[in-house]
C-alpha cells in the first residue's frame, strides 16, 4: 500500500500550475543562484561549455527543471541527474580541493531555490503540509546530487592514485637501473612527476611477503614502494636521517627482508644488489627471518657465504692439517681453538675464557696447532686466510658462535 503524501493529495491542476510558474522562473533563478555563488566563493573558476555558457549555470538550470518536472508528476524522490554533477566531483580532485566547498555551494543553491519555491507555492495555493513535504524532497534531492559528485570525486581519486602509482613504479625502475652516466637530471624530472624530493642518498629494501593477501607496509609518501613483484622493493630517502630507521621498522613489522647500504642516489642499484643477496640468504635459512635486517650488520655473511666454492677450495688447502690431528671430534676442537686464537691474538687465559675451557687445555691445543702449521701461524697472509675459512664455517653453523 502506497504511503500517504500531502504533496500527492494536492489536486493535479494545482500541482501543474505550481510547476508551470516554477519552470518559467527557473532561468532567472539559476542566474541568481550563480551570482550568489560567485559572491560567496570569489576564487572559483567557472568553465564554459561549447556555447559559451558556464557549465555551472547549465547544471543549476537542468537540476531545477528536473526537480520541478518530477514533483509535478507526483514523484517524491527525484533521482535522475545530469552527468555534469559527477564531473564537478572530478573537477575538485583536478584542482586539489576537497568536496567541502562543493557541498557548500549545493546547499546554498537549495536554500535559494527553496525561498523562490515557497513564494510560488503561496501563489499556486499549495497547502503548507505539501510545501513541507516538497522541502523534504528538495533536501533528499541535494543528497542525490552530493552522492553523484562524491562518485565522480572517488573515480578521479582512484585514477589519480593509479597514475601516481604507475609513475612511482617507473621512478623506482629508473632509480634501480644500472647507470653509465650521472642520471640526476632525468631522475629529478621523474621524481617531480610524483612529488618526490630527490635525496642525496638512498637505501633500498627488499621484502618477503608474509602471505599473498598481506596489506602493503604503511611507509608514508617519502618512501617509494613497489609492490608489483614477487619481492616488494622500497627506496628509502636519507636513510641515516634521525628517526628514519625506527619509522621504517615500525612500518614493516611482521615482514622479513633486508635493507641495503646507504649510497648516493645514482648508485641505488648497488644497494639493491646487497639487499637482494641478503634476502636470498634469508630464504635459504642462512640469515634470520621475521624482521628487516640491515646489510651493514651482516657484512661477514654477505661477503663470505656467496663465495662458498672459493672458500671451500681455500679451506681444503689451508685446513688440510686438521685431517692429521686425530679424528673429527678433535679436529673440530682444534678448529674452534685456532679461530679463537686468531680473533683474540691473546694467550691461553684469553682463549680459554672465550671457549669456556681450562687454560691448560688451551695450552695443549696451541702446542698442537704450532706443530701442525708451524711458521704459517706467524705469516699475516696465512693467518688471514685461516681466519677467513674458519669464520665461513662458523657462519654455516659448523663451528660454535662467538660468545655474547
Amino acid at each position: 500500500m502506497e504511503a500517504s503524501s500531502a504533496w500527492r493529495d494536492v489536486p493535479r491542476e494545482r500541482r501543474a500550475r505550481f510547476a508551470a510558474r516554477a519552470l518559467e522562473q527557473i532561468p532567472a533563478l539559476a542566474q541568481d543562484i550563480l551570482a550568489e555563488i560567485r559572491r560567496e566563493y570569489p576564487g572559483l573558476v567557472f568553465i564554459a561549455d561549447d556555447s559559451g555558457e558556464p557549465k555551472a549555470l547549465v547544471a543549476i538550470r537542468h537540476a531545477l527543471e528536473l526537480f520541478v518536472e518530477q514533483m509535478a508528476t507526483g514523484s517524491s524522490r527525484p533521482s535522475a541527474l545530469p552527468e555534469i554533477f559527477r564531473d564537478f566531483g572530478r573537477g575538485e580532485v583536478a584542482h586539489g580541493r576537497s568536496l567541502d566547498s562543493l557541498q557548500g555551494i549545493y546547499r546554498l543553491g537549495v536554500r535559494l531555490s527553496w525561498r523562490r519555491m515557497a513564494e510560488i507555492g503561496q501563489q499556486a495555493e499549495i497547502p503548507s503540509s505539501a510545501m513541507y513535504e516538497l522541502a523534504e524532497s528538495a533536501f533528499e534531492y541535494l543528497d542525490v546530487i552530493v552522492a553523484q559528485s562524491v562518485r565522480g570525486y572517488a573515480e578521479a581519486v582512484a585514477r589519480q592514485a593509479g597514475e601516481r602509482l604507475r609513475l612511482q613504479r617507473l621512478l623506482v625502475d629508473l632509480l634501480l637501473a644500472e647507470h653509465r652516466s650521472d642520471p640526476s637530471a632525468f631522475l629529478a624530472d621523474r621524481a617531480a612527476d610524483v612529488g618526490w624530493r630527490l635525496p642525496e642518498k638512498v637505501a633500498v629494501a627488499v621484502l618477503l611477503r608474509p602471505a599473498e593477501e598481506t596489506v602493503a607496509p604503511a611507509v608514508g609518501d617519502e618512501v617509494l614502494l613497489d609492490m608489483e613483484g614477487e619481492r616488494p622493493r622500497l627506496v628509502v630517502p636519507d636513510p641515516d636521517a634521525p628517526g628514519r630507521t625506527e619509522l621504517l621498522h615500525r612500518a614493516v613489522a611482521g615482514w622479513s627482508g633486508a635493507l641495503g647500504p646507504s649510497v648516493p642516489v645514482a648508485e641505488a642499484a648497488a644497494s639493491l644488489r646487497w639487499a637482494d643477496a641478503a634476502v636470498g640468504m634469508i630464504e635459504r635459512g642462512l640469515l634470520p627471518r621475521g624482521r628487516l635486517l640491515h646489510c651493514a650488520e651482516h657484512v661477514e655473511a654477505l661477503v663470505l657465504l656467496p663465495a662458498g666454492v672459493l672458500i671451500d677450495d681455500l679451506a681444503r688447502r689451508r685446513l688440510a692439517q686438521l685431517d692429521e690431528s686425530g679424528g673429527p671430534a678433535h679436529a673440530h676442537r682444534l678448529a674452534e681453538t685456532l679461530l679463537a686464537w686468531l680473533e683474540t691474538r691473546g694467550g691461553a687465559p684469553e682463549v680459554a675464557a672465550r671457549l669456556g675451557v681450562h687454560p691448560q687445555t688451551v695450552r695443549y691445543r696451541l702446542r698442537q696447532l704450532r706443530e701442525l702449521w708451524g711458521d704459517d701461524l706467524d705469516d699475516p697472509d696465512r693467518r688471514f686466510e685461516l681466519e677467513l675459512v674458519l669464520r665461513a664455517r662458523r657462519l654455516r653453523g659448523e663451528l660454535a658462535p662467538p660468545p655474547g
